[in-house]
């Protein structure tokens, strides 16, 4: 059979977060390999669709002819239990679920655990679910009853990146790259680094400030009400030449995810050699090795305190930690080791 895949993404493929980066990367990486990759675009308003959204997305799922391979992303596969169901059989569909719907910071426990019955159903309709971390195919065993034989892991690759100088002069330069969601903690930094006005340091937070308004507003209050409006910068979404210009300039990622199905920000620093600060929070714990960085207990103000003045303060910690990244950096995957192995597991299908 022809190697053929038609991979399902609703809203912008060109969003700039870690799952459509890596839903773009290995689309490219499947056609370099002689893949036919069609991207299907559904509706933007998923994970939240409206009826005409389902209709839309059940009507793309009929037109793909039978026997087709169908790559479903999370964000949408989670909330269409009755449309890949009608399909099952009729075509081979895969899911791929970056982080569990469910799990997705602030929402209502009503809403959460409507998200796990639906993302438990549609799970159960594919042939094939790939995860990006060990951790994410733990919690779809234990907590949505997918069996090992078909979980697989498909973790990101991480682009080679030029070492980063380190501090020269003047504050420290901290460096958070996430879209702005209650999920990557936003708040708790602001508010930690409130706590540490006293000594030398800049944050700049890089991602989008329109996919949740509510947080954006959120933190600019935090940002205001501590008088921090001088030392932290929300730069938005910047393009790739401005990201590899933050990076270069930072000494420090900090990023204090309450969930994170891999954490591919994480492995982006570790690529240029800088020590980060995260949490113990889903797979961060297997993605950032114990030399490379330091990891608090997720939500918790007083420990990100504590770790933050630990490395504003202690320029030795730094440097150790800046060596073990530089050495985690070598055994980084890369995206074309990602894109043979997935392209030998759909074959498969």
């Amino acid at each position: 059979m022809l190697k053929r895949l038609h991979l399902l993404l609703p809203g912008d493929p060109d969003s700039i977060t870690g799952g459509y980066i890596y839903d773009r990367r290995i689309a490219a990486g499947l056609r370099a390999l002689g893949w036919q990759v069609e991207v299907v675009a559904l509706a933007a308003s998923f994970p939240h669709p409206d009826p005409p959204a389902l209709a839309h997305a059940a009507a793309r799922l009929a037109a793909i002819p039978d026997g087709e391979r169908v790559l479903i992303d999370g964000l949408a596969l989670g909330v269409m239990p009755a449309q890949v169901e009608a399909e099952r059989d009729r075509l081979r569909l895969i899911g791929l679920v970056h982080h569990p719907l469910a799990l997705e910071t602030g929402l209502p426990p009503a809403q959460a655990a409507r998200l796990r019955l639906t993302e438990t159903a549609s799970l159960a309709a594919m042939r094939l679910v790939l995860v990006t971390s060990p951790s994410t195919a733990r919690l779809l065993m234990t907590d949505y009853g997918v069996a090992a034989a078909r979980l697989r892991i498909s973790a990101p690759g991480t682009d080679p990146a030029p070492l980063v100088q380190g501090r020269s002069a003047g504050p420290l330069q901290l460096l958070c790259v996430a879209t702005l969601t209650p999920r990557k903690g936003h708040p708790l930094l602001v508010e930690a680094l409130a706590a540490l006005a006293d000594r030398d340091w800049a944050l700049t937070c890089v991602g989008s400030l329109t996919r949740c308004p509510m947080t954006t507003q959120a933190v600019r209050g935090l940002i205001s009400a501590r008088g921090l409006g001088d030392r932290v910068l929300l730069a938005g979404e910047v393009d790739a030449e401005a990201l590899q210009a933050a990076y270069a300039a930072a000494d420090l990622f900090v990023l204090p995810s309450l969930f994170e199905g891999y954490g591919m920000a994480f492995t982006e620093a570790l690529a240029r050699g800088l020590p980060v600060l995260g949490t113990r929070a889903g797979a961060l714990p297997q993605t950032i090795p114990a030399a490379a960085g330091l990891l608090v207990e997720p939500g918790s103000l007083p420990a990100l305190t504590a770790a933050l003045a630990r490395l504003l303060d202690d320029c030795a910690l730094r440097a150790r930690l800046a060596a073990g990244a530089r050495q985690a950096r070598a055994h980084l995957p890369d995206w074309t080791r990602t894109c043979e192995r997935l392209a030998g597991l759909l074959q498969d299908v």
